[in-house]
C-alpha cells in the first residue's frame, strides 16, 4: 500500500537525477520549504486542499474545465503538481528552472472565455498569484496539523517568503509572504469566488477518482476527508463539505497514522535524495 499511495502523488525512487545534481538548488537543505514539502503524507492532503480551494476561482476552475481531461485524469493532475513541487524544491538550479520554463510553456497556451464574457488567461499573474496562495496555504496548513504543530511562526513567514520565488518566477506579482499578507489576501480575494454547477462536477471528479489499488483505497479516501477538513471555515462552506465530528476526529486520528507510516516506510524520498546529496556536494574538493 505505501509503494501505491506514493505512485499516487508521483513519487519513484529514482536516484539517477539526483546524481547529477551540481547544486542544491533555489534553497537548500537549510531551508523551510525543505522541511514543510518533505512529508508525503501532508503534501499529499495538502496538494488535495489546494485543489479544493483553486477551483473556488471562476479563471482557474476555467482552465481545468476548457484544457484538460479532468473528468478521468484528476490523480494525473496531483502527480503533475508532485512532480513539480519536488523538482523546484529539491532540484538544482537548472533543474529547477526546466520546471518553471515547461509550466510557463504550457500557460502560454491556456486562454479562453468565462460564462459571462470575460477573458481569461493561465499566465495572467494576479490568477497565477492565487493559483499560488491557495496552494503553498494548504501545503502549509497540513505541515502544521500532521507533521510539527509547534512550527515556529517565523518559519511559516520564511516558508512563505522561499516559496513566492517560485511564483514570481511563474508570472505571479504582488505574492505574499507571510500568515498576514496571506490572510489580507483570502480576505480581498473571496468576493470573486465562485461555486456552480461546473465546481461541483469538477470536484466530484476529484472525490471519485479510482485508486490505484484496492490496497491504496482506503489510505485514497482517508486523505479525501482529511483535505476537506484542512479547508478553511469559508471555503468548506462554499463546497457544503461537512465532516461529522466522529468522522472529522477519525480522519486526523488515521492520517497522523498514515503519515508515521509513510516516514518509517519512505526511507528514499525526494527529500532524503536530495539530503543526501547535498552532503555530497559538500563534502566534495573544491575546482
Amino acid at each position: 500500500m505505501i509503494l501505491q499511495v506514493r505512485r499516487l502523488v508521483g513519487g519513484t525512487g529514482d536516484d539517477t537525477v539526483e546524481r547529477n545534481r551540481r547544486d542544491t538548488g533555489l534553497f537548500g537543505p537549510d531551508s523551510a520549504c525543505w522541511k514543510v514539502h518533505g512529508d508525503l503524507a501532508s503534501m499529499m492532503v495538502g496538494g488535495i486542499a489546494a485543489l479544493l480551494l483553486q477551483m473556488l476561482h471562476p479563471g482557474a476552475l476555467a482552465g481545468v474545465w476548457d484544457h484538460s481531461n479532468f473528468r478521468r485524469d484528476m490523480t494525473g493532475r496531483l502527480k503533475r503538481t508532485a512532480h513539480f513541487i519536488a523538482g523546484t524544491t529539491y532540484g538544482d538550479r537548472a533543474e529547477a528552472q526546466g520546471f518553471i520554463d515547461r509550466v510557463r510553456a504550457i500557460h502560454a497556451r491556456v486562454e479562453g472565455t468565462l460564462p459571462d464574457g470575460t477573458p481569461y488567461a493561465a499566465d495572467d499573474p494576479d490568477l497565477l498569484t492565487w493559483v499560488h496562495v491557495a496552494e503553498v496555504s494548504a501545503f502549509l496548513a497540513a505541515y502544521l496539523r500532521y507533521v510539527d504543530p509547534a512550527f515556529p511562526p517565523e518559519e511559516q513567514d520564511r516558508y512563505l517568503r522561499e516559496t513566492a520565488e517560485i511564483a514570481r518566477r511563474l508570472g505571479a506579482t504582488e505574492v505574499p509572504q507571510s500568515r498576514a499578507e496571506v490572510a489580507a489576501y483570502f480576505d480581498r480575494v473571496r468576493p470573486q469566488l465562485r461555486y456552480d454547477h461546473r465546481t461541483r462536477e469538477v470536484a466530484q471528479a476529484l472525490f471519485s477518482q479510482r485508486a490505484p489499488s484496492a490496497a491504496a483505497a482506503p489510505a485514497m479516501a482517508l486523505a479525501f476527508d482529511a483535505a476537506k477538513d484542512l479547508l478553511p471555515d469559508w471555503a468548506a462552506r462554499m463546497h457544503g463539505l461537512r465532516l461529522s465530528p466522529p468522522r472529522r476526529a477519525a480522519a486526523r486520528v488515521g492520517l497522523h497514522g498514515l503519515g508515521r507510516a509513510l516516514r518509517w516506510a519512505l526511507t528514499n524520498s525526494a527529500e532524503a535524495r536530495a539530503r543526501r546529496r547535498a552532503r555530497e556536494l559538500a563534502a566534495a574538493p573544491a575546482d
